[in-house]
């Protein structure tokens, strides 16, 4: 018998809803937790809202800090990109949210955990892998799986019969998840991928028309892989991302429309806005590019799309995860320098790059004059790399 209920609450629809039904549904206390992972919410105002709707406590937790720190950072040290576009915003959210969930339930001797995601999507495999890594016994309730809405617009009314107050509408039925990281759109008039987003969809950054006519250069520095300032001045982790969040916003960098493959084999189109991430990625690809040998660059290389895949996929928690973890942050303490970028129209490019640990050496690179280099000795090399070649040749005459 349930007894207790900690549901994941955003105030969104799905789990506005959820309050009201998991109380008829179970006949249980529900306790709801929103983690502040800077989504730009008045998170007071949701806490009075899940109250009024019927929880009987609400946790706000403030774990923009930790989000980054621990979550965003060691994601981003890996180059995680799911299927080359997508940097994984909202992937990377749910393991910490279910992790403070789980906690929670320990701290009020609750008997279940739930969340409010569709039984079509990735983030009830990422919630309840969470679940079940951390807490192997406990239960789970996925209303999506269970109740008999059948469609967000049922939701709405259902919402409107109990008088429970939600942003969703007829006119804009989307679904979008913000955090310090990203903001994705997804569902309802995004649903035909050969539509162009509302002109008017746009949160984290300027549409490219309303962008400045004049570019702006940005320095980052990082150490072992982390970024530490912005134009040398030191921050946070919060505070540099949410720093260039705006930077990269203003010059409307970090946006992609995709079709993307979700794990349970379904194909989604999302929009995904990522400034901040955006020019992270860039210029940490920009410092490893000087700072890590060729073979160790390339092995770093060919394990991006496992990694990525297993944070889409939601085995955050995963020993092959924490395993891949650690020997790409052992790769990433040679990551250490400054990176300039220049943003412009959309546009990120990297116009510079330096490491007190440098393996870029001018000498050799240069095509002037130099006695470092013997160019006779490229002729032997490419000898013993063409010998295999030649043996496929003359067995095929």
């Amino acid at each position: 018998m349930v007894r207790k209920i900690v549901l994941a609450y955003s105030g969104g629809l799905d789990t506005s809803v959820a309050i009201t039904w998991l109380k008829e549904t179970y006949h249980a206390e529900v306790i709801a937790f929103c983690a502040d992972l800077g989504q730009g919410e008045d998170l007071a105002r949701v806490k009075k809202k899940a109250l009024r709707t019927g929880a009987s406590k609400a946790y706000v937790e403030d774990l923009r800090e930790e989000f980054v720190r621990e979550y965003i950072f060691p994601m981003l040290r890996g180059n995680a990109v799911y299927e080359n576009f997508y940097l994984l915003g909202t992937s990377i959210a749910r393991p910490l949210i279910a992790k403070k969930q789980v906690e929670i339930a320990l701290r009020e001797g609750a008997d279940a955990v739930a969340h409010g995601a569709t039984g079509k999507g990735n983030d009830q495999i990422r919630f309840e892998l969470t679940y079940y890594a951390l807490k192997p016994g406990i239960k789970v309730i996925a209303p999506w799986r269970e109740w008999s809405f059948d469609s967000r617009q049922s939701l709405i009314d259902y919402a409107d019969l109990h008088k429970i107050p939600v942003t969703a509408t007829k006119e804009k039925p989307f679904s979008t998840d913000r955090n310090l990281f990203h903001i994705s759109y997804e569902g309802g008039i995004l649903e035909d991928p050969w539509a162009e987003p509302p002109a008017d969809m746009y949160t984290m950054m300027r549409p490219l028309e309303q962008t400045p006519d004049k570019p702006v250069y940005v320095e980052i520095a990082f150490r072992k892989g982390d970024p530490i300032s912005i134009d040398g001045r030191k921050m946070s982790p919060a505070a540099i991302l949410q720093r260039l969040n705006d930077l990269g916003g203003r010059h409307g960098v970090g946006r992609v429309d995709i079709v993307e493959n979700r794990f349970v084999g379904i194909k989604s189109r999302g929009v995904y806005e990522t400034p901040g991430g955006t020019m992270l990625h860039v210029a940490r690809r920009a410092a490893e590019s000087i700072t890590l040998d060729r073979e160790v660059k390339h092995l770093l290389d060919s394990l991006m799309p496992k990694y990525a895949e297993l944070i889409y996929y939601g085995y955050w928690f995963s020993p092959e995860r924490l395993a891949l973890q650690r020997m790409i942050d052992d790769i990433q303490t040679a990551v250490t320098g400054t990176v300039r970028l220049k943003l412009y129209k959309g546009n990120c490019m990297v116009v510079g790059r330096k490491a007190p640990g440098s393996l870029y050496d001018t000498r050799l690179a240069t095509f002037e004059k130099e006695d470092v280099y013997n160019q006779k000795d490229a002729e032997g090399f490419i000898k013993l790399q063409a010998l295999r070649l030649k043996a496929n040749k003359a067995l095929r005459k």
